[in-house]
């Protein structure tokens, strides 16, 4: 009787040995899995696909370009040479098409296409250091001139005296200047999209919707 018990207790005690082991790598597991998607959102700055992992839990993954954007896209094609289906790529994965709740980033990126204050204004502006946030007053970051002597990228697009991120007109077309200057209107693709955003993993979210967005939209 007793060496049935003792069989039973050492059979309970492999049972418990198992089940802990079972657990601790399911922790371990589930430790290195948010580890490695709150890096990889880190890195990006909440931006492209990396975010769709989070909208898979019930909220909508935009993929398709909004109609009343296209136009948009295509006059600012007209104006700097860079294809419209590439404009829409970036706001793609910049803002989901406008649809973030804050059109803030958590670095100080602002507006339709994301634009940073000293990109936007430019560098030349004197408090214009680190990352770009720079020290600049609404006015004077939507000013035509002060864009103008700073050397930024900001464009008054509808004609209003103002040119502001938080506009779409304005914000495709500043993004359409962006990428102009930066090699897009002459084919250089991947070193535009990089510098408007220094992420390889962001050149390949933005190539990638580019891609299918000029086999829908040829």
């Amino acid at each position: 009787m007793k060496e049935e018990v003792d069989l039973l207790t050492k059979k309970q005690r492999k049972k418990l040995k198992k089940r802990s082991i079972f657990t601790l790598l399911l922790t371990l597991t589930s430790v290195l899995f948010f580890s490695a998607l709150f890096v990889i959102l880190s890195d990006d700055e909440y931006r492209g696909k990396t975010l769709d992992v989070l909208e898979q839990n019930g909220a909508p993954v935009e993929m398709e370009i909004p109609e009343e954007f296209i136009n948009v896209y295509k006059s600012a094609e007209e104006e700097y040479g860079v294809d419209w289906q590439l404009l829409a790529a970036h706001h793609r994965v910049e803002t989901r098409f406008s649809t973030m709740d804050t059109l803030v980033s958590p670095v100080g990126a602002e507006g339709h296409m994301q634009f940073m204050p000293c990109t936007f204004i430019g560098w030349a502006h004197p408090s214009c250091e680190g990352l770009g946030e720079g020290d600049i007053s609404k006015d004077e970051l939507t000013d035509p001139e002060a864009i103008e002597k700073y050397g930024g990228y900001g464009i008054d697009a509808n004609g209003d005296g103002v040119a502001d991120p938080y506009n779409i007109e304005d914000a495709v077309y500043s993004a359409a200047n962006y990428l102009s200057q930066n090699g897009a209107a002459d084919g250089d693709l991947e070193s535009a999209i990089f510098l408007y955003n220094r992420s390889d993993q962001y050149v390949e979210d933005v190539l990638g919707f580019y891609r299918d967005y000029i086999e829908k939209h040829p």
